[in-house]
């Protein structure tokens, strides 16, 4: 028997997980610009603040509606604003101070396929084996991007201590992801990212408020300013937005490969905004982290009843 043509939030979803790493990439410029212009913590305060006022403003009526439900559950959105929005947000621009742009892309290589390991082991989904050939393929695209197509420079890498960071972020991101689909939520997506940004925003408060108090802290400025509007609109609301609805559609397995696109539009962004240079290693990535992405995030087949 044929399988059914996809529904329209399923069809929404699949193109949606194209778009949302390069709504994310808009991040490595923020990241790459904010050091000397505004602190790590309270650029990742100002970004969610900003998204849950925007998010609550507009998922208003439903919050209210569903304020007990959502408060005997908010430790779930402390937990969640806490490894999406403290470790994902500050600890991300903290590491990216030290440490190197390819070594950011090289851990983060491994958020998917934690993610897809813990979907299949904890939340019992299903992972087929040309989804598995598809995350491979990506991987190796995402590698040849990084290295600039010379694999020898692998064994050159360095670590530093934002690499340290870097590492706790990319596990937090894999929890933030399994959770998420773990605690099933009466919510909307955007009602849900809202609870979830108020979390965020009472975990980050101390830490930028300790950071304000520093004597080395950036004076706030304009500049300052445009940072946290880019991040709060951009990697904040729509990407963040974009991947737990294409998660609640798709599963967490199918919609982790995406985030391979990444190095790749992160290439493309700084060769648009930065006025950095594509090469050869851009072209070669896209040829396998297209297709393997395509191949990853395909539904795997039904079983078969005897």
């Amino acid at each position: 028997m044929l399988n059914p043509t996809p529904t329209s939030r399923e069809r929404l979803a699949l193109s949606l997980l194209w778009l949302t790493p390069a709504l994310w990439s808009v991040n490595y410029i923020v990241a790459r610009t904010a050091p000397g212009v505004v602190a790590p913590h309270m650029l990742a305060l100002g970004r969610w603040a900003l998204a849950g006022l925007i998010l609550g403003i507009i998922a208003r009526h439903e919050l209210w509606r569903t304020r007990h439900n959502t408060l005997q559950m908010a430790w779930q959105y402390l937990v969640l604003g806490t490894l999406g929005m403290l470790i994902c947000g500050a600890w991300v621009y903290q590491g990216a101070q030290t440490t190197t742009a390819m070594n950011i892309a090289l851990i983060y290589a491994a958020s998917p396929v934690l993610i897809a390991l813990g979907a299949v082991v904890w939340l019992g989904e299903r992972f087929s084996v040309r989804q598995a050939l598809g995350v491979l393929m990506a991987m190796s695209g995402v590698f040849h991007v990084v290295v600039k197509g010379q694999w020898l420079m692998l064994a050159q890498v360095q670590w530093v201590v934002g690499d340290g960071w870097m590492v706790l972020a990319m596990v937090s991101w894999a929890a933030y992801a399994l959770l998420q689909k773990k605690w099933p939520s009466p919510l909307s997506p955007t009602a849900r990212l809202a609870a979830i940004c108020m979390g965020g925003v009472l975990v980050l408060m101390p830490f930028a408020l300790w950071e304000w108090q520093q004597a080395d802290t950036p004076t706030w400025s304009t500049q300052a300013t445009l940072l946290v509007v880019l991040a709060g609109l951009v990697p904040g609301i729509g990407a963040y937005w974009a991947y737990g609805f294409c998660q609640k559609v798709l599963g967490a397995s199918r919609v982790a490969a995406s985030l391979y696109l990444g190095p790749l539009y992160g290439g493309l962004t700084a060769w648009a905004v930065l006025g950095e240079s594509l090469g050869w290693h851009h072209v070669m990535g896209a040829l396998l982290i297209l297709p393997g992405i395509y191949l990853a995030s395909r539904q795997a087949p039904a079983t078969t009843e005897s």
